[in-house]
């Protein structure tokens, strides 16, 4: 009877080309890395200021915002630092929105190597999802030196809710980048898809104005279930009672409060059901996008 081949001879007989999605990719790390520094070089590329865009982009959209929403309309007289109110969401929306359209992207941006060489294709998606953690960190700074100058004294559920709100943030962005970038290989609407719900999505969570004036509208109906329920949502009032909540001018409007809370009803609950919401995008993300990359190489 003929000897079992060794282990190597029945390595070498699997098929190639397959990989296990999301989870190859930290053994593939190292190139990870290599298209995290290439995506970066080319994005500023015969730029002057580079990574700096980073803090003048959100502060000009902040200064416009807080003019508009704060000023004219009044709401920096109703709500107390309103400008961190503001703020926390604004950067939570800009991480989504850079994850969200950049891993849409990334398939098409990177048809060249697609094409060429056999890689696991989430690493493009996921390496998007890195350089826009490379461009929240400095909007994070600024933002936590603004709140501490607001009297910002976080415990430690407050910082729990600071990492969810980023958790849910990370894990809806990419599972819906999976979606709509293995979708946009086959059909480049869904790029213009995906800038309409962008556009669409700072006034769909409270962004600009607080979450009572929404109640005032949706609550005891469906519509507010379902608000509630949209992992953005979730995402931003999480990111309020982590860097908002805790300072001492909101602690003193609300602690003798007498109507509508600070936060609204059972947001903790809702911020786990955001990040449940979201974790599920990611694996129906990836499910959409193991079915499909089987076309990517003939499409590109």
């Amino acid at each position: 009877m003929a000897a079992a081949p060794p282990r190597a001879d029945v390595e070498a007989l699997r098929s190639p080309g397959r990989s296990a999605g999301l989870l190859d990719v930290y053994r593939w790390r190292f190139l990870l890395k290599l298209l995290v520094r290439k995506e970066l070089r080319v994005r500023y590329r015969g730029s002057v200021l580079g990574l700096l865009w980073s803090y003048v982009k959100p502060g000009v959209q902040l200064l416009v915002f807080y003019v508009a929403m704060g000023k004219f309309l009044g709401l920096d007289r109703q709500q107390p630092n309103y400008i961190i109110y503001l703020f926390s969401g604004i950067v939570m929306v800009n991480y989504f929105s850079e994850v969200f359209s950049n891993t849409t992207r990334s398939i098409v941006l990177n048809s060249d190597l697609v094409k060429k060489i056999y890689l696991p294709r989430e690493l493009f998606p996921v390496s998007s999802v890195w350089v826009a953690m490379v461009h929240l960190f400095p909007q994070l700074a600024v933002l936590i030196g603004a709140a501490l100058v607001g009297g910002w004294r976080p415990g430690p559920l407050n910082l729990v809710g600071c990492l969810g709100a980023l958790a849910i943030t990370t894990f809806a962005g990419l599972g819906l980048g999976l979606i709509f970038g293995a979708v946009n290989v086959l059909f480049r609407d869904a790029e213009n898809l995906v800038d309409l719900i962008l556009m669409m999505a700072t006034w769909l969570s409270p962004v600009l104005y607080t979450w009572d004036k929404a109640y005032g509208v949706l609550g005891g109906t469906p519509l507010w279930w379902l608000y509630q329920a949209n992992p953005g949502t979730a995402a931003i009032e999480l990111a309020h009672y982590g860097f908002w909540l805790p300072s001492q001018a909101v602690t003193d409007k609300y602690a003798h409060h007498t109507g509508l809370p600070a936060m609204p009803f059972h947001f903790a609950w809702w911020g786990l059901l955001g990040l449940v919401v979201s974790v599920v995008l990611v694996l129906a993300g990836q499910f959409v996008f193991r079915r499909l990359e089987g076309r990517f190489a003939q499409e590109l």
